[in-house]
């Protein structure tokens, strides 16, 4: 009974065993035929505790899955992370054992395939990348160079144009600015004056309808009469 207190502990019985008296055997044969050691209870002890294995178990087959999804190397402390289980579960559960061994074991055969594997051939295609943005680069230098050039042509003619161009002609551009200035500031009134006359026309035709339909009405008047 000492040597496995924990068992005893485990099923709840702990402290009916210490209760005994091994010297007394009648106590003994009466609290054993008498509580049947709480049979009942240690029965659903028993299940609820096969059903947290049967949990942890299942939360380790999870971490497993996860972890080869992510493709990450799969260890004892990794599950343990995982699993939200202890490392003592995994060592001492049987059949969280092999699956942890086998996942491993998987796992590491994976990578010794993957390794062995010939590599792709990664050079080729960095030397054709470095080939194509040595072309670009040498493209982009040369037109930069055309458009430098193209700017200073342009630069050239425009002081050439300052240069040739006489102190009268820019006098004649500053009062045609300011003439044009004068003209956009009197754009609005004009354009609220021909706003008035449309209204105003508008109002002379709807009057000048109705004054025909009375005319009209009229005519018609006399010629029935």
């Amino acid at each position: 009974m000492s040597a496995r207190p924990a068992a005893w502990a485990g099923l709840g019985l702990l402290d009916d065993a210490l209760a005994l008296d091994l010297r007394r055997p009648q106590d003994y044969f009466h609290r054993m035929w008498s509580t049947a050691f709480r049979t009942s209870r240690t029965a659903a002890a028993i299940r609820a505790r096969r059903a947290r294995t049967q949990t942890k178990i299942e939360q380790v087959r999870a971490a497993i899955t996860i972890l080869q999804r992510q493709r990450t190397t799969i260890t004892v402390v990794a599950l343990v992370r995982q699993a939200a289980v202890s490392r003592t579960f995994l060592y001492e559960n049987p059949e969280a054992r092999a699956l942890v061994a086998e996942s491993i074991h998987h796992d590491r055969a994976s990578r010794d395939r993957a390794s062995a594997l010939p590599a792709p051939r990664v050079e080729d295609g960095l030397r054709d990348r470095a080939l194509n943005a040595e072309a670009a680069l040498k493209d982009a230098h040369s037109e930069i160079r055309t458009q430098r050039n193209r700017i200073g042509q342009l630069i050239g003619h425009i002081r050439d144009l300052e240069t040739h161009q006489p102190q009268e002609s820019a006098q004649c551009i500053t009062v045609e600015n300011t003439a044009l200035k004068e003209r956009l500031r009197l754009l609005p009134q004009d354009k609220r004056t021909l706003e008035d006359r449309l209204q105003a026309a508008r109002s002379n035709t709807r009057f000048l309808d109705r004054r025909i339909s009375q005319l009209e009405a009229q005519l018609l008047e006399r010629d029935q009469s």
